[in-house]
């Protein structure tokens, strides 16, 4: 079969995937940096990766936090760089929705015509003629000509398109604790989120290997043919495909200098802009997720990350000398009883078990054995009015001179799995995993996860709350709203 120009939706397709795919990449290569290692196992222990990108050792001489893992990426390889691991989150999710519509249209069309035929295979010949190709390129000579790729290019393509493309979203979907908590059986196809992290990683280094080599190969063979055909939809001369070829690089750059210089300057604005939507989409896709997570004991992680310094405050160190006997949670805002529960009353109401796995923001996990009390319990005791939507969670501890807390969406305290933890692995919670009470949010990331619990205020809206952000990561380190991806 002979084929016809490339169609304009083809060419379009091509050049928006080239914009989306070098944000996406560079967004990625930000999220790294908040844990530069990668590893096979879901305990992720210090010493067990199998590639790191930082030198730093954990001291064993002072308390530590997961936070000093992160490093700092330049800008020139990064989005934004510079640790900014909620900027670069709000420009991957961003990215990836475009990205994902880009190529969900490109397939309706593709298989909507016969532009198919360019790059799905009809014979099984072409393996054998695709190495033939391999050899004669391995020689510096240039094999003949296909219609209109040959054999290794058009393989390549088809597994580029229909195989790398898909798995990426597979892969990066399975280091989501919404989308983990609800199907625990669809993180287990890749054996847990670090090997599907690891795996992300490894897609993400064979989308860059083939962008190189696509770029060598447009360039060094019927270059104006391929920039012609490429953007024009038909062959062009030498000097015109010199401009185009110009034209998409310095696009490229452009957007990428411009969203770097914006994400650096106008930070709150990028998280609001962004955030508006990509937390909109999550709210609609995560907001009634429940967690069906049931791991074994002898799941146990050994190493369970500490991240948060503890609070040092004369107040919390007042109640930690008799190991909290003096401890109230109050529970007050829009409820029609607000409360004060001590320690043992909290013990009283009905103690709930549960192992399940904790998603860090920054990439790492642990699993863990959890008892305590269910939030929906509380939410029977204080009676939330209908007005009340949020919940605040008020801790005891203060980081930039400021009270940390963050806001969970009610629905997600009525979630089964969701509780106040006074216990971990069968002990009584320690200070520095969040003593006396820390939250479980089993279908959050963990900066979510408020410790040290001071209060809890149910609100209508958190707009006057901190910087109206909705927690306090969000306020200064421009998380995300929602925790779910």
């Amino acid at each position: 079969m002979v084929f016809d120009d490339f169609p304009f939706w083809l060419r379009f397709a091509h050049f928006i995937n080239i914009i989306f795919i070098v944000l996406l990449i560079r967004s990625g290569i930000e999220i790294l940096s908040a844990l530069p290692k990668l590893y096979w196992n879901e305990h992720a222990r210090p010493g067990t990766e199998w590639l790191k990108f930082t030198r730093k050792k954990i001291p064993k001489d002072r308390l530590w936090i997961s936070l000093e893992e992160e490093e700092s990426f330049p800008s020139w390889i990064a989005l934004p760089g510079r640790k900014n691991l909620g900027l670069g989150r709000h420009w991957h999710f961003f990215s990836i929705i475009f990205w994902i519509l880009n190529g969900a249209a490109y397939y309706v069309l593709l298989f909507s015509s016969n532009e198919w035929q360019r790059l799905v295979p009809t014979d099984w010949s072409i393996v054998p003629q695709a190495f033939n190709n391999m050899l004669t390129y391995a020689t510096f000579q240039t094999p003949p000509d296909g219609n209109p790729y040959n054999a290794i290019q058009q393989l390549t393509y088809f597994i580029v398109v229909f195989f790398l493309g898909p798995f990426m979203i597979a892969t990066g979907a399975a280091m989501s604790p919404s989308i983990t908590a609800r199907f625990p059986w669809y993180s287990k196809i890749f054996r847990g989120r670090q090997v599907a992290r690891s795996l992300h990683f490894l897609g993400m280094v064979f989308f860059i290997i083939f962008i190189i080599i696509h770029l060598l190969m447009v360039t060094t063979e019927h270059f104006p043919e391929n920039m012609g055909n490429m953007f024009l939809g038909k062959p062009t001369s030498f000097g015109i495909a010199i401009g185009l070829f110009v034209l998409v690089i310095l696009s490229v750059i452009i957007v990428n200098v411009w969203a770097t210089g914006w994400s650096l300057k106008r930070p709150r604005q990028v998280q609001n802009i962004l955030g508006s939507l990509t937390d909109r989409l999550k709210s609609v896709l995560f907001r009634k997720m429940s967690s069906r997570q049931k791991l074994e004991r002898s799941e146990v992680s050994q190493f369970f990350r500490i991240n948060g310094y503890p609070p040092d405050t004369d107040e919390f160190r007042s109640l930690s000398k008799d190991n909290f006997a003096n401890y109230n949670l109050e529970v007050f805002g829009l409820v029609k009883h607000p409360l004060k529960l001590s320690l043992l009353e909290l013990h009283n109401i009905q103690k709930q078990q549960q192992v399940t796995e904790h998603f860090c923001i920054q990439g790492w996990t642990a699993i863990g054995e959890w008892g305590g009390v269910p939030l929906r319990y509380i939410m029977e005791l204080c009676k939330p009015i209908p007005s009340a939507r949020f919940a605040v969670f008020w801790s005891y501890q203060y980081t930039n001179n400021q009270i940390f807390y963050e806001v969970l969406d009610i629905e997600i305290l009525k979630d089964p799995q969701t509780m106040l933890a006074y216990e971990m692995n069968g002990e009584s919670l320690n200070i520095v995993h969040g003593a006396p009470l820390r939250l479980r949010a089993e279908t959050q990331l963990g900066y979510k996860m408020v410790k040290w619990i001071k209060s809890i205020e149910f609100i209508e809206s958190y707009e006057n709350i901190g910087m109206g952000q909705g927690g306090h990561r969000e306020d200064n380190m421009y998380y995300g709203k929602r925790a779910g991806i």
